[in-house]
């Protein structure tokens, strides 16, 4: 939802408007305004209001012309114009709330909060100034204020669907994911039009993370009907990401992201198409993502970043987010031989900068997630356009040409699961980082271990644990006495949530233990405490799953048919314990209590894992780098030809090598 809210401007001077000729072709002008905004068309719209303006001093035509100019992606034009009205008319509240629409859509909500607070005290605060001041305070992260600034608005107009929804993402972000969910209830009874499939996909989202099954479960069945009854060749605002991690139907996740990528690319007009050429210098590889700071995208890519080839390619991060100011942003920013800060510029700017540097081949590296700027990539501002490592599945753009997976998480059997031509990585199509730290040996006892109990563990994001999973996790805990099961506190709901599942399944309290989040140094350390790793699906581990076997703890998985639930099968492919992946959960029970019975083994698993770490390709950056540029080199040699994209195979891997591709 956009940050420059729909709000009523108030009309010009009706005796003004017959005054003179000059004010009357002012009049005019405005009028031609509001049609061309009604069309949406925004920036033919500012123009007219622009030249109103200029012709009669009227707040009305100002105030008109820098809505326009926010509307239509020119924020920037718009700060002098109502900088200046609030001068002239410090009462005019309207004017300070457009200034902070401005702030917001330039990334600066310290700013637009600023400008808010500034209004007189004894000027009127209306509804839409109140939320403004809301989503300011939201966007710059004081949740805690947010919710009490929306309380506020609402006081002010109980029935806003859209407040109620906002405040629910504050919730969300303080980890009260079960109010969160009250509040998207809320906002869908009173109804969010456009937007309600996605929000539908964001309660039952939410409501998995509480980990309030029923309830999710109750919401999943509307929410998949209502994508069944869209027509499949609908541009719908959808959560692409909800299903992408919650339903197992590989062509239905399919649709559900072709529609939001067709809603996405409907109010882009293309850039004219460049052709790919053969030239004489090197490959121009450009990354674009929000992700370039402390996140997992960062944690595992960075090493291939610093190993890419500049004799033979020239690689440009483009950044979409915010500085966190941590040493990861710091060593990604270093990896590059260019880096672009787009964060806080509009999506066209970041596509036309994307095309002032010529880059040949453009990797989405976020897809549909949190701060997803996939947007971008339907200006189609490079010849070849990638999808890679940021999404667990199809984009469904018809302006994104290939996915890079591999033999394993999208084999060329599944094409029809994908918009993309699948091009296959010789080894897993995660990349991990040789320097990533070494955990420290620590006893369990640090962590509130039992020294002398089997720990599983089960350090996933909540919205992974199914009922189906949580009942498979206790039945091997009833076969498997002095097993304990350690879980993150990933939210203020989870633990007493599980307590009282696990209570109801015949587990005992003490049975589930409970871990905060750390930093990654300490998070290492202690999953190294544990046994065994117990995946989910069906979106397994991804990260975690890769942070586990560096740690020499055995993943076990479910291998399902989406890519999300292929994720940890290609990591342990790459690692040679294709034995761990299993075909169902009767079976991943069978494995999990097998390895329980059998210390030996777990310990030879463990040592066989840190033995690898120097010598598994899944952990070496540099080797990954070479792979990754070579499939880049044999897309950009078919576009060169002029020959449309296909399907790439994995090129062989060493004879040997554990990223060879399975057996059919």
């Amino acid at each position: 939802m956009s940050s420059a809210m729909s709000l009523a401007l108030p009309e010009p001077q009706t005796a003004a408007v017959r005054a003179s000729p000059r004010q009357r072709r002012a009049h005019h002008r405005w009028l031609e305004g509001r049609a061309l905004a009604a069309r949406e068309d925004w920036l033919s719209a500012a123009c007219a209001y622009d030249e109103a303006a200029r012709l009669a001093d009227d707040a009305a035509y100002a105030l008109a012309a820098a809505h326009a100019a926010i509307k239509s992606g020119q924020s920037s034009r718009a700060l002098p114009r109502l900088q200046s009205l609030r001068r002239a008319h410090p009462a005019l509240a309207v004017a300070y709330t457009l200034e902070s629409h401005a702030w917001l859509e330039l990334g600066r909500p310290v700013d637009a909060a600023a400008v808010l607070e500034s209004l007189p005290a004894d000027a009127p605060r209306d509804h839409l100034h109140r939320v403004s001041y809301a989503v300011a305070l939201q966007r710059g992260g004081k949740h805690e204020a947010a919710v009490q600034a929306f309380l506020q608005a609402l006081a002010l107009k109980i029935d806003d669907a859209v407040v109620h929804f906002r405040m629910g993402m504050s919730f969300k972000e303080l980890g009260l994911k079960a109010e969160a969910a009250e509040c998207v209830r809320t906002a869908l009874a009173l109804g969010l039009g456009t937007s309600e499939l996605s929000a539908r996909a964001l309660l039952v989202f939410l409501e998995r993370e509480a980990c309030r099954w029923r309830e999710a479960d109750a919401e999943m069945a509307p929410l998949r009907a209502a994508v069944r009854a869209v027509p499949d060749d609908a541009a719908i605002e959808t959560g692409a990401f909800v299903h992408a991690v919650l339903v197992d139907d590989a062509i239905e996740q399919r649709k559900v992201a072709s529609l939001y990528a067709r809603h996405l690319a409907s109010g882009v007009v293309a850039l004219p198409r460049r052709a790919a050429k053969a030239g004489n210098g090197r490959l121009r590889i450009g990354y674009l993502s929000g992700d370039f700071h402390r996140h997992a995208t960062s944690q595992l890519a960075v090493e291939m970043f610093e190993a890419h080839d500049r004799a033979r390619y020239e690689v440009t991060l483009f950044s979409t987010g915010p500085d966190d100011g941590t040493p990861l942003r710091r060593r990604v920013q270093a990896s590059t031989e260019h880096w672009v800060d787009l964060h806080g510029r509009p999506l066209h700017d970041m596509a036309a900068e994307i095309r002032r540097r010529q880059i040949d081949v453009l990797v989405d590296v976020k897809g549909a997630t949190l701060g997803s700027v996939m947007q971008v990539m339907a200006w189609r501002a490079a010849p070849l356009q990638v999808s890679w490592l940021g999404f667990p599945g199809t984009s469904g753009a018809d302006y994104i040409d290939y996915l890079i997976g591999d033999p394993v998480v999208t084999p060329l059997a599944d094409a029809a699961h994908y918009s993309e031509k699948i091009a296959q990585m010789p080894g897993c199509y995660q990349p991990n980082d040789s320097r990533r730290i070494r955990p420290a040996v620590t006893p369990r006892s640090s962590w509130g271990l039992p020294d002398d109990a089997l720990v599983l563990c089960g350090f996933h994001q909540s919205y992974k644990i199914s009922q189906q999973v949580f009942d498979t996790w206790c039945r091997i805990l009833a076969g498997v006495p002095g097993s304990v099961l350690w879980l993150l506190r990933w939210n203020a709901n989870v633990q007493a949530a599980l307590v009282a599942a696990a209570a109801a399944r015949g587990i005992a309290a003490e049975r589930l233990l409970f871990a905060p989040l750390l930093d990654a140094e300490q998070h290492l350390a202690r999953l190294a405490c544990a046994d065994l790793f117990l995946d989910a699906w069906p979106c397994n581990a991804h990260t975690t799953a890769s942070e586990a076997l560096w740690a020499g703890v055995p993943p076990v998985t479910v291998l399902g048919t989406p890519f999300a639930q292929r994720v940890a099968a290609s990591l342990l492919h790459s690692a040679g314990l294709d034995e761990l992946s299993c075909a169902d959960a009767d079976a991943y029970v069978h494995t999990v209590a097998a390895l329980a019975g059998d210390p030996a083994r777990r310990d030879g698993l463990r040592q066989r894992l840190l033995a690898q770490r120097d010598s598994n390709p899944l952990f070496d950056g540099r080797r990954f780098a070479r792979d990754i540029e070579a499939l880049f080199t044999r897309m950009w040699a078919r576009a060169i030809a002029g020959l449309p994209p296909d399907h790439l195979p994995a090129a062989p891997a060493e004879p040997g090598q554990p990223g060879a591709a399975p057996a059919a």
